[in-house]
């Protein structure tokens, strides 16, 4: 395994097994649970706003490592931006999956699943939290 891949496995992990963000946020304005039945993810997340600005956010659930990671890496991003902010990141980690040209920088931890788009199974599971966002916001 190359250096960048054992780095990116080591991002992904620790967003997995160690992440602030899984918690039930208790004063969440916002709650919203995403589901992939064919895998068996699932996450319920929980924004607490303040006007138009993510204030505080977090989840719980379970599902594989990748769809764990995405919706920490997902929250440490949106946490303090604004609704149009949150969205405009949503589309932009939505097609930096779909390989299109995106500023991987302002995806922060997330840009290390950029390989997911590869490995069509394993899509969804990168999806699931940032759909469940995109969902809960409009």
């Amino acid at each position: 395994m190359s250096d960048l891949n054992q780095l990116y496995s080591e991002i992904i992990m620790e967003h997995y097994e160690n992440s602030p963000h899984r918690r039930e946020l208790k004063e969440a304005t916002l709650k919203e649970r995403g589901h992939n039945p064919l895998c068996g993810d699932d996450i319920t997340i929980y924004l607490k706003m303040n006007g138009d600005v993510i204030e505080d956010a977090s989840f719980t659930g379970h599902g594989c490592a990748i769809s764990q990671a995405s919706t920490s890496m997902m929250i440490d991003l949106i946490k303090g931006k604004d609704k149009k902010e949150a969205l405009r990141l949503v589309q932009k980690f939505i097609d930096m999956i779909h390989k299109k040209d995106v500023n991987l920088e302002e995806l922060g931890d997330a840009q290390v699943l950029q390989g997911v788009s590869d490995f069509p199974a394993r899509v969804k599971c990168a999806l699931l939290a940032w759909k469940t966002l995109q969902d809960t916001l409009k």
